[in-house]
């Protein structure tokens, strides 16, 4: 069996979609990012407030899903990137894996996490960059702190906790480190 599924998940602005790109570029796999949807959405329905976000972004849950689970069952190899919902988000992923995986070596998580002031900071940089979705709301994320922490998704399988703050260093190791679970998992 190998590691068939790569889940990075944490709050807004600690270092998913960077990490995500530097494991999908190192590890040659496929990256589904839940913003590269979302920033779709947004195009067509609008931006909207609060509650239109958080429906975008149960939509964008369900297309990530969707072609997860097309991927998966071709045979490939992904990493699917959002900050994933614990207690909800269980069920879709597993039901994304291919009915002979075993979800115990078949998937790893990663959850990145940052300081909470230096994560702030980041929401509120990302006001004044151009490249970034207005709708993503985060001048309202940078002015209303996360007092909970983000947390893994409820699933088996390899966790793996990551600063947000971890250099290209940093991403290589951990990607040999994936790298290492999956051909240790062929050897079982």
């Amino acid at each position: 069996m190998v590691l068939r599924l790569i889940i990075v998940t944490g709050l807004p602005a600690s270092g998913k979609s960077t990490l995500a790109a530097e494991l999908a570029r190192l590890l040659r796999v496929p990256l589904i990012g839940k913003d590269l949807i979302k920033e779709s959405l947004f195009e067509v329905l609008g931006s909207g407030d609060s509650a239109h976000s958080r429906q975008l972004s149960t939509a964008s849950f369900a297309v990530q899903f969707a072609v997860a689970r097309e991927l998966l069952a071709a045979g490939h190899r992904i990493i699917l990137e959002g900050n994933f919902r614990p207690g909800e988000h269980e069920r879709p992923l597993l039901d994304a894996l291919p009915e002979d995986c075993d979800p115990s070596v078949a998937i790893a998580q990663i959850l990145c996490h940052v300081e909470e002031p230096e994560r702030l900071a980041r929401l509120r940089r990302r006001c004044s960059d151009p490249g970034r979705h207005p709708g993503h709301r985060d001048a309202q994320l940078a002015l209303a702190p996360t007092h909970g922490g983000s947390a893994f998704v409820d699933l088996p399988g390899k966790r793996i906790e990551h600063d947000g703050e971890g250099s290209q260093a940093g991403h290589e190791e951990l990607a040999a480190e994936l790298v290492a679970a999956d051909v240790n998992s062929r050897t079982v």
